[in-house]
């Protein structure tokens, strides 16, 4: 029989195929964060990571049943909404009186439209949400009575069925002061083929800059706020110890930004004797080689460029403030110091020509890094490219299912392109990157990876139709025992 629980959080299912087919399936650092919170306040929280187990809608609002908690949270992004509505449609059924909350970066974005698609959720999260997740905790008696109180909330009020918003929330000034997430609620063995993707941290908080696509300095706010070098290390220390994970990677927004910062927690790893791997990512303009090689002496092993694209007009049009001259020079100081290099780029972006695609694709092989991702423009709300292509009635697709960076959802045909050349421009991109001889040479261990993920499942069905999708699914029968 299991023991009730007072909060359950639930990571919904995300249909992305590239991404289940690369194994990027990674614990929700958010709600361990949220969880460490809760229980910190004496709390018990369970999180059920449907993501990783795959037990279904029915199942996990079963288990909801047994566990009887008073709140029941999920989280959110643009591509799991319809997922994450579907759970608390179930859950709500079960359990009539329990709190059903939603939060994420498109509740943040969309609380109303959220909140009007389901009569079973009650509260949609805007904003950080641990501070906010325990006040509703507090305030959790199995009706909406006194969330009014509760800030950096959207809600419906169960007594007029009007939806209502609460005062904004600040933002966490002390970053030090938030418990460090609730890992042991996850079963870390469970995820990927390694331990690399479990040892995911967040060392800052906050994004300064203006880039059209994103909406990182929307969320998290436009001041950069940071933990202590301490901090961060002591929680390195945690994964080390408690987890035995090794491969730590910094998912910050704008890691590199305080280089001082930066530069200290790199002396501290080195000071404590710490025998890590490590995964940071920057902007190719925060950064210089003698930082990259103190990074490179504690641990670093890999660093993450956001390139996006091999037009200077385009990166203009994006605000992304870089040129393509600091994306070369990021990229051989990276090189010299013998770190690996991931670079990403952007395809289909409103203004951009065939000729720019090209030129992206051009650049990207020119660089040369280590790995490449490339992705369609899609206009996440919240972002100002989102606003604004909405306001021309550009956007061609809400639904938010397709929304999942492979496929294009914008009125191409309004602006000079059309949608399968597009489409076909981002599997020519793989195509040209990683089937190059000299890249297979150097990257001999790659070629295997490549031909049975972003090849079959990818390039092949985007160039070759039905005609591929069979192909490639003929390949899984043969290849199921490897």
């Amino acid at each position: 029989m299991n023991k009730n629980i007072d909060i359950l959080l639930i990571n919904p299912y995300d249909e992305n195929a590239l991404k289940n087919a690369l194994g990027f399936i990674t614990p929700p650092l958010n709600l361990m964060y949220l969880a460490s919170s809760l229980e910190k306040e004496s709390y018990s929280v369970k999180i059920v990571d449907d993501d990783l187990l795959q037990m279904g809608y029915e199942k996990v609002s079963e288990l909801a049943g047994k566990l009887n908690p008073q709140l029941v949270g999920v989280t959110a992004t643009t591509s799991t909404i319809k997922s994450a509505l579907k759970y608390v449609e179930l859950v709500k059924n079960i359990l009539p009186n329990s709190l059903t909350v939603m939060g994420g970066p498109h509740t943040t974005f969309m609380p109303s439209e959220t909140l009007k698609s389901s009569e079973n959720l009650d509260v949609v999260v805007m904003g950080e949400g641990e501070e906010t997740m325990v006040d509703l905790a507090n305030h959790s008696t199995g009706s909406s009575h006194g969330l009014d109180e509760v800030k950096g909330i959207f809600y419906r009020d169960l007594m007029s069925e009007n939806l209502k918003a609460t005062q904004k929330r600040p933002l966490i000034k002390d970053l030090d002061a938030l418990p460090f997430p609730a890992r042991h609620l996850v079963p870390f063995d469970s995820y990927g083929a390694s331990k690399e993707q479990t040892g995911g941290i967040i060392t800052s908080r906050g994004c300064v800059y203006n880039c059209n696509y994103c909406s990182s300095s929307l969320i998290m706010g436009k001041k950069f706020r940071s933990r202590s070098p301490d901090n961060v290390v002591d929680e390195i220390e945690e994964l080390i110890n408690n987890y035995q994970i090794r491969d730590i990677g910094f998912m910050d927004d704008t890691f590199m930004l305080n280089k001082r910062r930066v530069n200290d927690i790199a002396n501290e790893i080195k000071a404590r004797d710490l025998d890590l791997s490590f995964v940071a990512s920057s902007r190719v303009d925060s950064v210089d080689q003698n930082l990259l090689q103190n990074l490179k002496n504690s641990g670093l092993k890999t660093i993450y460029y956001g390139v996006e694209s091999g037009s200077q007009r385009v990166l203009d049009l994006m605000k992304k403030g870089i040129t393509l001259k600091q994306a070369e020079d990021a990229v051989k100081s990276a090189k010299n110091v013998d770190l690996e290099v991931l670079t990403s780029f952007i395809l289909g972006y409103p203004g951009e020509t065939e000729e720019d695609m090209n030129k992206s694709i051009k650049f990207s092989t020119k660089l040369d890094s280590d790995y490449c991702q490339y992705s369609i423009l899609t206009p996440f709300p919240g972002t100002p490219i989102y606003k604004e292509l909405k306001e021309k009635n550009l956007i061609d697709n809400d639904d938010w299912d397709e929304y999942t960076v492979l496929k294009p959802v914008l009125k191409y045909d309004e602006m000079g392109l059309n949608k399968k050349m597009v489409e076909k421009k981002l599997a020519i991109a793989y195509l040209k990157y990683y089937a190059r001889p000299k890249y297979l040479l150097n990257h001999r261990h790659m070629f295997k990876v490549m031909f049975k993920t972003v090849v079959r499942s990818f390039i092949l069905p985007k160039l070759m139709g039905d005609t591929g999708k069979g192909w490639y699914q003929n390949l899984d029968n043969k290849t199921s025992s490897e």
